[in-house]
């Protein structure tokens, strides 16, 4: 255990210290949740789309999944009491904070853990490539900017990644198990209703289009010296 958190120190390090003032400020929007409301607002409306009246069940599945993974992250943060990087008395002085340190204890990332809630709730409910792929950039990018940040090991990232994805697979049984028991309709299965191609396109572009005009304007910003230096955290 040791050796693997050495390893997962060093590897924290060397990514951390990538950075450089523009990207600082890129990156501090990428990890913000008010910056993805609307992609958010987005995966409830291709569900509207493409499933009607059945979506409301999805969107309160996965609603309470997302309060599950949130609170259960928060739990084994306390249980296992891994401090966060910046927190931690061999490395914190190395570490690279972009605004502030976080709380106390990181394992595992709440961040890491909601966002593959998603990707594992949504993958055999959509079945669809292009929707997985979209998906899977967006938690990726939301789980390095944690790392980036100097918020969370790797580890922790990796750790969220499985809690969200068992939450992911149990939440989409539930929701079968709902549509099958409870839920009486005349609309097709979910199982037999993929996400179609142009709802896909809409997660796809979403995506596309808030990230660009993240980094749009962190261009402009910087570009025109609108950003003054975040305070040194203490």
């Amino acid at each position: 255990m040791d050796t693997i958190l050495q390893f997962d120190s060093n590897l924290f390090l060397s990514l951390n210290q990538m950075h450089s003032p523009w990207w600082d400020s890129a990156m501090l929007l990428f990890t913000r949740k008010e910056t993805w409301l609307f992609f958010y607002l987005m995966i409830m409306l291709v569900a509207f789309r493409n499933y009607e009246r059945k979506a409301l069940l999805i969107i309160i599945v996965m609603i309470l999944g997302v309060i599950a993974s949130d609170q259960l992250s928060t739990l084994i943060k306390f249980v296992t009491q891994r401090p966060r990087p910046g927190h931690d008395p061999v490395i914190g002085e190395l570490v690279h904070i972009v605004l502030r340190k976080g709380g106390l204890y990181g394992f595992v990332s709440s961040h890491a853990s909601n966002t593959f809630f998603i990707l594992a709730f949504t993958t055999p409910l959509f079945r669809n490539r292009l929707s997985f792929m979209t998906l899977l950039l967006w938690t990726i990018l939301i789980s390095y900017t944690r790392i980036y940040n100097g918020n969370h090991y790797p580890l922790d990232i990796i750790g969220g990644w499985v809690l969200g994805l068992g939450l992911g697979i149990l939440f989409y049984r539930f929701l079968i198990f709902m549509e099958t028991r409870f839920f009486i309709t005349r609309l097709p299965r979910f199982e037999k209703t993929p996400l179609k191609g142009g709802n896909a396109w809409l997660l796809f572009l979403t995506l596309a289009i808030i990230t660009g005009t993240v980094l749009l304007i962190v261009y402009v910003f910087h570009k025109y010296n609108f950003i003054t230096p975040p305070p040194i955290p203490q």
